[in-house]
């Protein structure tokens, strides 16, 4: 263990509002630092975690390298939790409150809180819930009520908070009980957890019902600047600088299709704006360990804003609909339908978002103009075409998806179950609206 970790964890507990998270035991703990085996264990990246002298040993404080707080754990008299509190990527203070909830399908639930950071526990404004828990002995992972309601990163951090909470508890191996196992349930979980490395196809063995088996693998999280905070494992998983989101592109052997992706250049590690199987942008360029060396200033252009001809709209519809759940299907050509959508400048990113207007980067579309045009005309224009389209479209997915959920989740009883029963019919082919945009690109 760095023999520095203890003076510099004594400062972190001597602060007036680390005191505050629980006096007895962070003071109680402060002491034990002199103690041949204190109760502290110090994370290969650099996270320092504080407990109660136990047994059991319960997690107390969480700290990143630098001395930031990024959770804790308040334990009432007979064991239970009493409250847990997390830090988002983007500074957000989410918090946890056991039993203190209920929900019409599964009952007594655990409420989730946006905190107000400054004080120990200080809810702001209640976001969902989830199953409730035995946080004393954890054994499963529960449904969320409502998970677009959380911010972005939210669900995220209690999640390795449960993860985290289950490592030191000594449970090997858990699953998901609940309804409804998601895709992008199954992309969350893989950032605080190993999905079983013997199931020859995870995703669609939890796609199925559920049943695979989730190993806990809790990441470290360290802000290492004001406006930058990095996810380690083994390595950079995902980095938030500026709230931009930036992701590995594999996962335990699973891919991810994304337009802001980490890769590592010698002993670089860049986050980059990506398109067309390339780097579009360099943003931020880290060392191994997460710390920034580099920060080149957004390169976009004052660009005039330019509508896309309206058969974008029809032609992404159809297209983020096919990847997506059906039930959501017509919801999304009703969001699309009511969206302008332009080219323009967006700088540090791809996309921007208001409530009727969405603007894709004027560099993304100059980008894509001359892979098209050094493309031969016919088949081989017409595949650069479609590429470059699919890529405009899981750009936008995320942000139509959760619109599209919404709009759906609006509507009365009778309209969800129309429109429930229209997404099992078999799917249609593609639109001609998708024609005829590849058409026009090939122009």
């Amino acid at each position: 263990m760095d023999p520095t970790i203890h003076p510099r964890l004594r400062a972190w507990l001597d602060r007036s509002e680390i005191v505050a998270l629980d006096p007895p035991r962070i003071e109680t703990l402060a002491r034990s630092l002199d103690d041949a085996d204190p109760p502290v264990r110090v994370e290969r990246w650099g996270t320092v975690v504080g407990y109660e002298a136990g047994p059991p040993r319960r997690r107390l404080v969480q700290f990143d390298r630098h001395g930031h707080l990024i959770a804790a754990c308040r334990w009432a008299a007979d064991g239970s939790l009493a409250w847990a509190r997390c830090r988002a990527a983007d500074g957000r203070w989410i918090g946890v409150e056991p039993g203190a909830g209920d929900h019409r399908v599964w009952g007594r639930s655990d409420r989730v809180w946006q905190l107000d950071g400054a004080e120990p526990w200080q809810p702001v404004e209640m976001l969902t819930v989830f199953r409730a828990l035995d946080w004393a002995r954890l054994d499963h992972i529960p449904p969320l009520a409502e998970p677009r309601r959380l911010p972005g990163g939210a669900g995220s951090a209690v999640l390795n908070l449960l993860a985290a909470l289950m490592k030191d508890q000594g449970l090997p191996r858990t699953r998901y009980r609940g309804p409804f196992p998601t895709e992008q349930l199954f992309t969350s979980l893989l950032e605080s957890f190993r999905h079983d490395p013997t199931q020859a196809l995870p995703l669609e063995r939890f796609l199925a019902d559920g049943g695979l088996d989730w190993l806990p693998a809790p990441y470290e999280s360290h802000q290492v600047a004001p406006w930058v905070t990095v996810q380690l494992r083994q390595g950079i998983e995902k980095v938030v600088a500026d709230g931009v989101t930036f992701y590995r592109t594999e996962w335990q052997g699973i891919k991810r299709r994304e337009p802001r992706v980490i890769r590592e250049d010698g002993e670089r590690v860049v986050c980059s704006l990506w398109a067309l199987g390339g780097p579009l942008e360099d943003r931020l360029i880290l060392d191994r360990s997460g710390e920034v060396v580099e920060a080149p200033p957004p390169q976009a252009r004052e660009v005039a804003p330019a509508p896309l001809a309206p058969v974008w709209n029809r032609a992404l519809a159809d297209l983020i609909a096919r990847e997506s759940a059906p039930a959501l299907g017509s919801a999304i050509v009703d969001v699309l339908a009511a969206i302008e959508l332009e080219w323009g400048a967006v700088p540090g990113d791809l996309v921007r978002v208001w409530t009727k207007r969405v603007r894709l980067s004027a560099e993304l579309r100059d980008a894509a103009t001359a892979s098209l045009r050094s493309a031969e005309p016919g088949r081989e224009r017409a595949e650069q075409a479609l590429r470059f389209v699919l890529e405009v479209a899981r750009l936008l997915g995320p942000e139509v998806r959760g619109r599209a959920q919404a709009l759906l989740e609006a509507l009365p009883e009778e309209g969800q179950a129309q429109r429930l029963e229209a997404a099992e019919q078999e799917p249609e082919a593609l639109d001609p609206s998708v024609g005829r945009l590849i058409a026009l690109l090939a122009r």
